[in-house]
């Protein structure tokens, strides 16, 4: 038998729900990590270590991205070898290679001063699983591209269910990133959530602008020269998503600097079933 729910209650009950989905979409600054800067907005120099497979996808991540109020990213040539994707102080490089059937699917690494500042970042994109069936589609190109730069200037996800209806933005995990059916909208770019919590991570100014070839006096030459190809070389396991295809590791080497590598694990047998 089925009970009238009092509409007093059911008010209730529809604000607590409308509050927490905002608190879970809206609220996603990657442990406060952002580049410092003494002006209330800034632009961050972007290097293209990207062969043609991925050009179009990297100019629309920061196309997107630069919709942002805050935040513009300045395309510039790469300053890597796509390869080992070494940092650059100052900026991000974005790289793509055949990395190997290593387990992930794209990584963001941020190299931390102060416990919070970012001095230099790097994306990589995975080929050794982009070039399969699986992943080798935009939506999956687009999603992974847009989200680890993202990763790189300090947001973090909206939501890391695998499975659940798309958010429609591209800081939601999915493995059905066009959307459609049960998924909804496509996890392409970003949403207007994004946007607010760029303006919330950047909200307050610095003594100090990071962006722009600066490395702070001091800088453990292990922190700058560190090879970052693999887990051994990542540090210690500090978070991971319940499925453990989102984790997050951690190199200290003291005095508020560390190495931070936010890794997307692939599943192409779960993400081709998603299609």
């Amino acid at each position: 038998m089925f009970k009238t729910r009092h509409p007093a209650s059911l008010t209730v009950a529809l604000f607590f729900a409308l509050v927490a989905g905002a608190v879970v979409s809206a609220n996603h600054s990657w442990g406060g990590y952002h580049w410092a800067r003494t002006q209330s907005s800034f632009t961050l120099k972007t290097g293209d270590n990207v062969d043609g497979k991925w050009d179009a996808f990297l100019d629309e991540a920061i196309l997107d991205w630069n919709q942002s109020a805050v935040l513009e990213l300045q395309k510039v040539a790469g300053g890597a070898k796509p390869r080992n994707c070494r940092p650059t102080a100052g900026r991000i490089e974005v790289c793509n290679a055949s990395y190997g059937t290593n387990g992930w699917l794209g990584i963001a690494q941020i190299w931390i001063t102060g416990g919070t500042h970012i001095t230099q970042a790097t994306t990589k994109l995975n080929d050794s699983y982009f070039n399969t069936a699986t992943y080798n589609t935009p939506a999956w190109r687009r999603l992974v591209t847009c989200q680890e730069i993202a990763h790189d200037f300090g947001l973090d996800h909206q939501d890391e269910n695998f499975s659940n209806r798309n958010l429609g933005t591209c800081m939601d995990y999915t493995s059905d990133p066009d959307g459609g059916g049960d998924f909804g909208p496509g996890n392409e770019h970003p949403n207007s959530h994004d946007f607010e919590e760029i303006n919330r991570v950047y909200a307050h100014l610095d003594n100090v602008t990071t962006a722009g070839s600066f490395l702070p006096n001091g800088t453990p030459s292990a922190m700058t020269d560190i090879e970052l190809e693999g887990p051994k070389q990542w540090g210690k396991l500090v978070r991971a998503s319940r499925n453990n295809r989102v984790q997050v590791f951690e190199a200290d080497f003291g005095r508020g600097q560390k190495v931070i590598t936010h890794v997307f694990w692939a599943d192409p047998e779960g993400d081709s079933r998603g299609r």
